[in-house]
Parts: structure tokens; sequence; C-alpha cells
């Protein structure tokens, strides 16, 4: 598979609200100014191509509020009763906060700190 992205992704655990998705918990495993990747515990009513509105709710650590964005489905990979779907950020309305939470993110990749406690700086490229 040929690595399309333009814009480093950080790797995070921080719980989103996703139109389509109603039950089950939904997670945002990664993020970066362009794309997200979430993974939802149940199944999803999600189209590829289509937009929708998704409420993020940044880890604790960050002292960084909730925000929401507007996102396009560009894939899905159902396993189940789970799924993992890709996005592309399409509009954050508050964006100042969005970007801090990207900001944030790429900070802690950068003191070389890891979700997995690991020790390995977590990004994905």
């Amino acid at each position: 598979m040929v690595e399309l992205r333009k814009n480093n992704r950080y790797k995070t655990i921080a719980k989103a609200k996703v139109e389509g998705v109603s039950e089950g918990e939904t997670l945002l495993k990664d993020i970066s100014i362009t794309g997200c990747l979430v993974e939802c515990t149940s199944h999803a009513d999600i189209a590829v191509g289509n937009q929708y509105g998704m409420h993020i709710i940044p880890e604790s650590a960050s002292k960084i509020g909730e925000f929401e964005l507007f996102v396009e489905a560009k894939w899905m990979h159902t396993e189940d009763y789970s799924c993992n779907i890709g996005f592309a950020i399409v509009k954050s309305p508050k964006g100042k906060l969005f970007l801090r939470y990207v900001d944030y993110l790429s900070w802690r990749y950068s003191q070389g700190s890891s979700m997995t406690g690991s020790g390995t700086p977590e990004m994905l490229k």
C-alpha cells in the first residue's frame, strides 16, 4: 500500500461521538490536521463519501476542552461487531481547540511520551 499522508498523525485515546454511531464506545485512535482514525465497539451506520459531525473529548492530561469536527468518511473496515473508520477533516468550528490538541500531541511525541508505555514515541506517518 502506498502511503499518501502529507501530515504526521499522532496516536491518542480520546472519546469521540460520531453521527451514525448510536451504541457502544467510539474512540479517537489517531489524528492530524487533515484526518483521523476512530474505532467503534459496535456497528456504525457510516457510508464512505458522506460527511458527519464528530464530537471529541480530548485526553484529560491535555487540559483542552471538547470540540467538534465535520469529517468525511474515507474508508471503513468492519470486523464482527466493531469497526475502524478513517476520516478526512473537512471543517472545525472551534479550530483553536482542535489545533491546540494536535499541537499538544505533537509536543508529547517530541518529548518521547508514549500512550503504550513502551518508551518510544507514538507517531504515524
